[in-house]
């Protein structure tokens, strides 16, 4: 059976055109879903009963559900969502002035092997499915619907567990239902999307005519670091990889933003400051720095406020666009996939 969550809104329409129905039966089906939040098929008022015997036939509405909650004093509320397999995957929703942002995972565990990262601790599982992604911004939804301020997600960043690119298709149904005005109507400048860099990924984005943003994780300015860092750099070097990001800023005209997270002792100093100007010189992305969450899972050391503000500094009078993240959640489980692992291993 096809899951509703799962289609993105052209193809359900060539779905509906096979059922025999005409195309506007899809934006018919998209208002039932997200405007409407029907659970059932029996809700659907205004689609013929005969039709309703149909979808109940050839398509589902299951969506994950809440496993494990974890809410930070700042508001921060991280998410351990259970799969129908039993896979679990953890988004987040952090609060900001400007809006609610929701952070997706794209896939269960992760292959590309972050040193400094709890998600690939475990390894990959598998893909996560589109109405799997699409579920966690209504599990966040929900939650929010609870509070009973009104509110709702309004920024969402595919930052979670996985790589993204590496959950291509998936993740481009995933973008054009979140931005789709009959969809969770989210616009495109408010949506991003974080790589820790593979290049076709990064180009074949470039010509999707989207005006999302595009983050890079990059967290080190030389070959020798970064491999110590990321595997992923041992098959895509920086030579390999800032090509692409170039082509992507011609293509797109859309500028990246380089995430660099900043370690105690390790890329903190202003070396590597210098390093990175020279890098992403002659590309329109900036930093963005972030201070790191420690876990008990991987070995490295936050840099000390001084030093990351330091760091801040030496970029700035390099001629660098650069800002720090804000935290969100520092007295929960704040880590990518610190929680999930935790759970795994059964130490929670």
């Amino acid at each position: 059976m096809l899951n509703l969550f799962a289609q993105e809104i052209n193809k359900l329409a060539e779905q509906m055109v096979a059922e025999g129905q005409k195309p506007y039966r899809a934006t018919q089906l998209f208002t039932w879903i997200y405007e409407k939040k029907a659970r059932s098929f029996d809700e659907m008022s205004d689609v013929s009963l005969k039709f309703r015997e149909v979808l109940k036939e050839k398509y589902t509405l299951e969506l994950p559900s809440l496993y494990l909650k974890q809410e930070s004093s700042d508001g921060t509320i991280k998410c351990l969502v259970a799969l129908k397999d039993g896979a679990k995957v953890e988004t987040v929703l952090m609060r900001y002035s400007y809006g609610n942002a929701v952070c997706v995972s794209s896939q269960v565990g992760c292959n590309m092997g972050c040193s400094f990262c709890s998600s690939g601790q475990l390894g990959k599982q598998r893909n996560l499915t589109v109405d799997e992604m699409i579920g966690q911004i209504l599990i966040i939804n929900q939650l929010l619907e609870a509070e009973g301020k009104g509110e709702k997600v309004t920024h969402v960043v595919v930052m979670g567990t996985g790589e993204p690119f590496d959950n291509y298709d998936n993740l481009m149904d995933f973008i054009r239902i979140v931005n789709h005005p009959k969809g969770f109507e989210i616009g495109a400048r408010h949506i991003t999307v974080s790589t820790c860099g593979l290049p076709d990924g990064i180009r074949k984005y470039a010509h999707e005519g989207l005006q999302t943003n595009l983050a890079i994780s990059l967290h080190a300015p030389n070959n020798e670091l970064r491999n110590q860092l990321m595997k992923i750099n041992k098959v895509y070097p920086l030579e390999t990889l800032m090509p692409a990001i170039k082509e992507y800023e011609k293509v797109s005209g859309r500028r990246v933003t380089y995430e660099y997270l900043l370690l105690s002792e390790l890329n903190d100093t202003k070396e590597y400051a210098d390093q990175l100007i020279n890098l992403i010189k002659g590309t329109m992305g900036y930093v963005n720095l972030i201070p790191y969450n420690e876990t008990n899972l991987c070995s490295y050391k936050r840099s000390s406020g001084n030093r990351i503000h330091q760091f801040l500094d030496y970029l700035t009078k390099g001629g660098v666009t650069a800002t720090i993240r804000k935290e969100f959640g520092s007295d929960i489980d704040a880590a990518c996939g610190q929680l999930r692992a935790k759970v795994e291993k059964n130490i929670i």
